[in-house]
């Protein structure tokens, strides 16, 4: 069994996966639109070239996403939790994450970790970076 998180997006997708692609150090694997799929005359005229699927593997793991026509479904109730064993590529993933979006928990050390914060970016996802304590 797999688990991977499915995003829905409100016409940025392409854009969000070609950012998320830079700072996660992921590879896009897929990158559907609508134009050409059987879904085509079931979206309005302008949204045929937005998103219908879209996959990225980072690491050993899959992200996916699509946009979602109006009247779009909005992104709530989770976060994406990202791990890291490094404090500073979790940090710079967290500030580069961030840029234009809102910082919910700035990212510093906790009671739980040695470094953790919580945002949403630019593109409305949630997202938790996590840095474990070190072995003692």
């Amino acid at each position: 069994m797999s688990l991977n998180p499915y995003l829905f997006f409100n016409g940025t997708c392409e854009e969000a996966f070609a950012f998320y692609e830079t700072v996660l150090n992921g590879k896009i694997e897929a990158m559907m639109k609508h134009t050409g799929t059987p879904a085509e005359e079931h979206v309005p005229a302008d949204w045929r070239e937005k998103i219908i699927h879209a996959s990225m593997k980072i690491g050993d793991d899959v992200l996916m996403a699509s946009d979602s026509p109006p009247p779009q479904e909005q992104m709530k109730g989770f976060s994406v939790a990202l791990h890291y064993h490094d404090a500073k590529e979790g940090e710079r993933v967290f500030n580069a994450l961030s840029e234009g979006g809102e910082v919910k928990m700035p990212f510093s050390q906790t009671f739980f970790a040695e470094r953790f914060g919580t945002l949403v970016d630019r593109f409305g996802t949630p997202w938790m970076i996590n840095c474990p304590p070190k072995a003692t």
